[in-house]
């Protein structure tokens, strides 16, 4: 019954008629589909231990990623590689939408559960083989009812010793059923182009012996994801992610290693930047790191900087996103900055958020963060989680957060990992609104305002991140990847390098006083609890009246002793 209904729904008026082995022999993909709504059928009617609960809840998800890998250094290609691997979720609760199995348990984490000894494989047939599909669910789903089992007593054991258990949110929100499956994507990677580009843009770096090392990276990503639960969803979605990533190290005159890097994603391989471009991008790369490598090292400072639109984003995604994901808000371990300020102003009057995987792009730039469902089978949703400076809401899954009661779509994870809250497509803007040149002259001033000789302007961060949890500082850090300090009194901008950026979320941005009138995306890859994501960030540049630099710790280590060889091709 279940894919007949979804055959109506995603097969054209031509294929309506026809009968539902029929209709997947056409598309494979929907065999798979009713294999695991099969299976799941069967395991609701009937998994069950006598004295026991039978779940309540169960849904399957099937992960099919295929990677295709071109890098290269010195103008050689080091590794061509094809990977092609699925991976299982099963999803069973015990108990009831108000209390059920879910949820980390500690004990169970360090010590394994009690008395097993066998661990089902998450790994699923790469054969479209709808019995060996349904073999591997048998398996992972006898697994996880048995630690469901277990889990739902511990948890409803906690109830005689804390006093808030009940006023605590439900387990599980109550989403209506979705069915819908998307048309095949190709997914091509023209090896011989991609080969010569590495090939020749790693070379370029063979006429700069100062940067010791460097590399270019190709890489093309499908995932084809199947999800079915008992409440009657039934998806297939597709997405294709390509990437070219270049990277080059020297170290300064005084021995502190430098890294630059470039970064590109885009849906298509068609869309990916030419090769014009990125030789462009790959000259500019090495002139900023032979600039790094005397550019003068700054002392710790505290003052005015502006950070430009990559920095801004990956600020808010640090300091502000992580800290809305729903799930940290109930967790005794988190810090919980925001839980509670639900109305209440929590960031600057003119400035808002929102975060809407429902966008594929800003202008040109395709975005990292978009999807059709999220992980748990919900629609994604624009959601609002700063209005005017005010807390509407937070990030949620299918984990409820009181006072919320449904998901918005933001249950995401990698691989057979259990979803969670997690930023899509974080959006920034603000009614504070000015010219980048007079950004740069409220800068000045706010400098000269403070009695400081300079400002400072920061270009996009690199290698952010922050601490959440309780028993740790509520911090955040990023390492700029270039930066500026303006003169006041004459204006002249000067690269400096060698600091870090630090401080506290509610102090760094309530000091954010303007942003620039364009916005600029940064795309990338985020890592937390359920693994690395894809994720966007639309930001302004922003004047922040005063912030933290500390030095980052330098090695002092000599360069590469002996020139490079191709550096020496003359000599015997």
């Amino acid at each position: 019954m279940l894919l007949a209904a979804l055959l109506a729904t995603a097969l054209s008026s031509s294929d309506m008629g026809a009968p539902p082995q029929a209709a997947a022999s056409r598309d494979p993909r929907l065999a798979l589909l009713d294999a695991m709504a099969r299976e799941g059928n069967r395991s609701m009617e009937r998994l069950r231990i006598t004295g026991y609960e039978a779940p309540y809840f169960l849904a399957y998800q099937l992960k099919d990623l295929r990677q295709e890998e071109i890098s290269g250094r010195f103008g050689a290609i080091f590794d061509d590689t094809s990977r092609h691997d699925r991976k299982l979720l099963a999803d069973v609760r015990v108990g009831s939408y108000q209390l059920d199995s879910s949820g980390r348990d500690e004990l169970a984490m360090v010590i394994g559960s009690e008395g097993q000894t066998y661990f089902a494989s998450k790994d699923a047939p790469l054969e479209d083989d709808p019995q060996a599909l349904r073999n591997a669910l048998w398996l992972v789903t006898d697994e996880k009812y048995k630690e469901a089992l277990s889990s739902y007593f511990r948890k409803k054991s906690k109830g005689v010793y804390r006093s808030d258990e009940a006023e605590r949110a439900p387990s599980f929100t109550q989403e209506p059923p979705q069915r819908h499956v998307d048309p095949p994507s190709p997914f091509v990677l023209d090896r011989p182009r991609w080969r010569g580009d590495v090939q020749r843009l790693t070379a370029l770096f063979r006429e700069h012996p100062v940067v010791f090392d460097s590399s270019m990276k190709v890489t093309a990503e499908k995932q084809i994801r199947w999800f079915t639960s008992s409440e009657g969803t039934a998806l297939v979605t597709e997405e294709t992610l390509y990437g070219i990533h270049v990277q080059a190290v020297a170290r300064a005159v005084d021995g502190q290693l430098l890294e630059n890097s470039r970064d590109f994603y885009a849906r298509t391989e068609a869309t990916l930047p030419g090769a014009e471009q990125l030789e462009r991008e790959v000259r500019s790369l090495i002139r900023e790191l032979e600039a790094l490598r005397t550019a003068p090292a700054l002392d710790p400072y505290s003052g005015p900087a502006i950070l430009a639109p990559e920095a801004t984003g990956v600020l808010f995604h640090e300091a502000v996103g992580h800290r809305l994901e729903g799930e940290r808000q109930d967790d005794d371990k988190e810090g919980q900055t925001y839980k509670g300020q639900v109305g209440k102003r929590i960031l600057p009057s003119f400035l808002s958020v929102v975060d809407d995987p429902t966008l594929r792009a800003q202008g040109e730039v395709a975005l990292n963060g978009f999807y059709d469902f999220d992980d748990q089978g919900v629609p994604a949703q624009r959601t609002t989680l700063v209005e005017d400076g005010v807390l509407r809401t937070f990030l949620l899954s299918r984990k409820p957060v009181k006072p919320f009661t449904r998901s918005n779509g933001h249950g995401r994870s990698q691989g057979a990992s259990a979803a969670v809250a997690r930023m899509g497509n974080l959006v920034v803007s603000s009614r504070r609104r000015v010219s980048m040149t007079e950004l740069k002259r409220l800068l000045v001033a706010e400098a000269k305002r403070q009695g400081k000789p300079y400002g400072l302007i920061i270009q996009d961060i690199t290698g952010g991140n922050t601490n959440t949890l309780s028993y740790g500082y509520q911090a955040f850090k990023g390492t700029p990847r270039l930066a500026y300090r303006v003169d006041v009194l004459t204006g002249k901008q000067e690269l400096v390098r060698g600091i870090e950026l630090v401080g506290t979320p509610l102090t760094s941005i309530n000091k954010l006083v303007a942003t620039s009138d364009e916005a600029r995306v940064f795309n990338g890859f985020c890592g937390a609890e359920s693994g690395y994501v894809p994720v966007s960030t639309v930001a302004p540049a922003a004047l922040i009246s005063e912030i933290e630099l500390q030095r980052v710790a330098r090695a002092n280590e000599r360069s590469p002793i002996l020139p490079a060889p191709w550096s020496e091709r003359a000599r015997p």
